[in-house]
């Protein structure tokens, strides 16, 4: 089985101590424990994709200041810790993508079911990353004539306009969208704009 990794950010040398033995007895888990969020943060190039339990109320930069830094990435999955109920809080940390808040103390079977989820979130994550890299790498391959009659087919441009727009023979447009369908390896042209949807060509307004 793969070895997934759990991250422990957290000041209090007894919860990270705790924390550690409760799950160590996870089959297959490697786990890293930092005191505080700078440690972390200068460690985390160096890390591979995990679950971060990342406490919110620590001397320097805090949990939600670590969650600004790391927002983007898409290697961590994080679970928020804190020993205060403080609703906005929880609200904010949501809303910076964080897969749980649990408070201080914690039920084992709680934590248990977050960092499943939490992985869960990780693998759904790294196979939507692959899906868009594999469609970049293939609009890639795509000549800058090619990619031009794309652009114009995703606009929902015919190929007399396309033709048109880029001063060339309806005829030449269409050996260049065959080129394209096949350097794509897609039947339809629904599956090519799908795909450019993927790369990002196609924006979400």
């Amino acid at each position: 089985m793969t070895v997934r990794s759990i991250y422990i950010v957290d000041d209090d040398d007894v919860v990270r101590a705790s924390l550690h033995s409760l799950l160590s007895i996870l089959p297959d888990i490697m786990i890293q424990s930092f005191r505080t969020g700078d440690a972390f943060l200068a460690s985390q190039d160096d890390l591979s994709p995990g679950v971060l339990l990342l406490d919110i109320h620590m001397p320097g930069i805090s949990g939600m200041d670590v969650l600004k830094a790391i927002e983007g990435a898409g290697k961590f999955a994080t679970i928020m810790l804190t020993g205060r109920g403080d609703v906005q809080l929880a609200i904010s940390a949501m809303k910076s993508g964080v897969v749980d808040f649990i408070e201080k103390p914690y039920e084992f079977d709680v934590l248990y079911a977050a960092i499943e989820l939490a992985f869960a979130r990780l693998e759904k994550d790294s196979r939507l990353q692959a899906r868009v890299e594999q469609a970049k790498a293939m609009i890639d391959l795509l000549s800058p004539r090619e990619k031009d009659v794309l652009a114009g087919l995703i606009d929902g441009r015919s190929n007399k306009m396309i033709a048109i727009d880029l001063e060339i023979s309806p005829r030449t447009v269409e050996i260049y969208r065959a080129n394209l369908m096949d350097k794509l390896k897609v039947g339809s042209l629904s599956e090519a704009l799908r795909l450019a949807f993927t790369a990002g060509l196609i924006g979400n307004e």
